[in-house]
């Protein structure tokens, strides 16, 4: 495969020959669709359609700075690669747009990319000192800096809890809503600083006081979590009798969505107590990964971002 870790497209895909060797009973072969629902910077991408030269790809992201890097990176494969600028919700529509009834593999892999977290000027990173953007779509919605000028102590201390699981939510939302009285948030470090002022100093030691509350504005802004539970039963409903789905998550709020949208596919529906299977009760997926599969220590080793992932997979196995 290509080194998907030049100086000029500098990412490393996670767990690539694991996701390839997955998709290669499906995807072998002339005719072959598969959706790239997060393309990022294309490295995944570029890995499939390498290894799978009939293969057309249908790559989805929010990002237009994403899409142009990816577009650039895939260029050399042609019409064989479709764009689509759209969140991946919009996967059902994106694959009819382009003409197919069905496809033959979905990949997420989910979380911020790492143009958006290498990129000071998109504020994802608590490391450097940015404006308080967080949108993975700069030409729409609200920004983190919006979200911290507008939620009210409540509302800030709900998304903390929900979606960073801060033990701390109630202080820091406390401490937010005090600060913003004398000036409004516009750059990260405003945001570090005061989450670190309210952080004891025993938790200090624990970790960096910012993660979970990125992390929380993050999937506030961009609604990630609402997204995913419309998006994952969306690819398993567009993907043919033996194609296969493969989830990259890298934290647990994802983590279970998926979990729960692929156990629900491969469980039967049947009531309780049914002395026979009826056909229309019967699972239409099974699982191909037994739980979640971790990346193994020499990649996580070499690629550190990779040392967080759990990777699930499912094969379709009727309509």
């Amino acid at each position: 495969m290509a080194d998907n870790d030049s100086p000029r497209f500098p990412h490393t895909p996670v767990m690539l020959q694991r996701i390839v060797d997955l998709f290669t009973p499906t995807l072998d072969g002339p005719g072959k669709v598969v959706v790239d629902a997060t393309l990022g910077m294309g490295g995944h991408a570029e890995g499939l359609l390498e290894r799978f030269p009939e293969l057309t790809l249908i790559g989805l992201d929010r990002d237009t700075d994403a899409l142009g890097i990816a577009g650039e990176r895939l260029a050399r494969f042609g019409d064989r690669v479709r764009l689509v600028h759209t969140v991946y919700d919009g996967l059902p529509d994106a694959v009819a747009d382009e003409g197919f009834d069905a496809v033959d593999g979905v990949l997420f892999d989910l979380g911020v990319s790492s143009l958006q977290l290498d990129r000071a000027e998109r504020g994802f990173a608590y490391s450097q000192d940015a404006p308080l953007d967080m949108r993975m779509d700069r030409t729409d919605g609200q920004t983190a800096a919006d979200v911290l000028a507008t939620y009210d102590e409540g509302e800030l201390r709900r998304i903390f809890q929900r979606y960073g699981e801060e033990k701390l939510a109630a202080r820091y939302a406390r401490a937010i809503v005090q600060r913003r009285e004398t000036a409004p948030f516009e750059m990260s470090g405003d945001l570090v600083q005061v989450l670190h002022d309210a952080t004891p100093v025993a938790i200090q030691r624990q970790g960096h006081p910012a993660k979970r509350v990125f992390q929380a504005l993050r999937i506030e802004v961009n609604a990630e979590l609402s997204v995913l539970e419309r998006a994952i039963p969306a690819a398993l409903d567009a993907i043919a009798v033996g194609g296969r789905i493969v989830v990259e998550s890298y934290q647990s709020l994802e983590d279970r969505i998926v979990k729960r949208a692929l156990v629900e596919r491969t469980t039967s529906s049947a009531p309780a107590g049914l002395p026979v299977e009826l056909p229309e009760h019967a699972p239409t997926y099974s699982l191909i990964v037994k739980g979640a599969e971790l990346a193994d220590e020499a990649e996580r080793a070499a690629n550190p971002r990779a040392t967080p992932v759990r990777l699930r997979a499912a094969q379709r196995i009727r309509k």
